[in-house]
């Protein structure tokens, strides 16, 4: 299920694409007892709105995309914290990747995966997701693979319901993740992205201080 929205205009911010992304995922009627797993760190200011909307507790879960030569922000694959690797092959042939700097981007993605865990500590990352009704949330997709990476690895954690919610996609990437979660919430679907953040009035970096305010303030109380 696809809710798109009828502006084209930007997003304010993070916040305010979450805002409007809850009340998508709450109008969806998704499975009982949700926790929402945010893409740190820009997921995590929309994955807050988001389980605000739910009253469901909130969670990093660690991705880090695999960024091409000379181009950190394009992905040509993506790490999860469990070591699911995703390598979009074709995309890879297509800018002439070696296998010397593939290598060196995977270890060194892997390196800041640890880096986060480590920062983050135990109880602000996913707990066990088996059984459990699973909202991911990330700021948008652009070429997909480092959602496609979180999405693998959920599933192989065999929770009841793998639901992805985000802002902003393309129809292509988003009926490609659709082969891969239970059910698929996007707010904005433009044909052509240009970027996620052309989709945002403000799109500064989010730290790791805000990532772990934002997380220990959904789950208060």
């Amino acid at each position: 299920m696809i809710f798109r929205r009828s502006s084209e205009q930007p997003f304010a911010d993070r916040r305010q694409a979450g805002r409007e992304l809850g009340d998508a995922v709450v109008r969806a009627g998704i499975g009982p007892d949700p926790m929402v797993l945010a893409l740190p760190r820009g997921g995590v200011p929309v994955g807050y709105e988001v389980s605000k909307a739910l009253g469901a507790p909130l969670y990093a879960f660690v991705v880090r995309k695999l960024g091409a030569p000379g181009n950190p922000e394009l992905a040509i694959g993506a790490i999860a914290a469990d070591g699911t690797t995703v390598i979009d092959g074709e995309l890879v042939r297509e800018l002439g990747v070696d296998e010397t700097y593939l290598e060196a981007e995977v270890s060194r993605q892997r390196a800041e995966v640890e880096r986060r865990l480590q920062a983050y500590g135990g109880e602000l990352l996913a707990p066990d997701v088996k059984g459990r009704t699973v909202v991911l949330v990330d700021d948008g997709v652009a070429t997909g693979a480092t959602t496609r990476a979180a999405l693998m690895a959920l599933r192989s954690h065999e929770p009841r319901e793998l639901v992805l919610a985000v802002p902003v996609g393309t129809p292509e990437v988003i009926a490609d993740l659709e082969q891969l979660a239970d059910q698929v919430l996007v707010l904005k679907t433009p044909v052509m992205l240009f970027g996620v953040g052309s989709w945002y009035v403000d799109f500064s970096q989010t730290p790791d201080a805000q990532v772990i305010r934002l997380i220990e303030s959904a789950n208060r109380g």
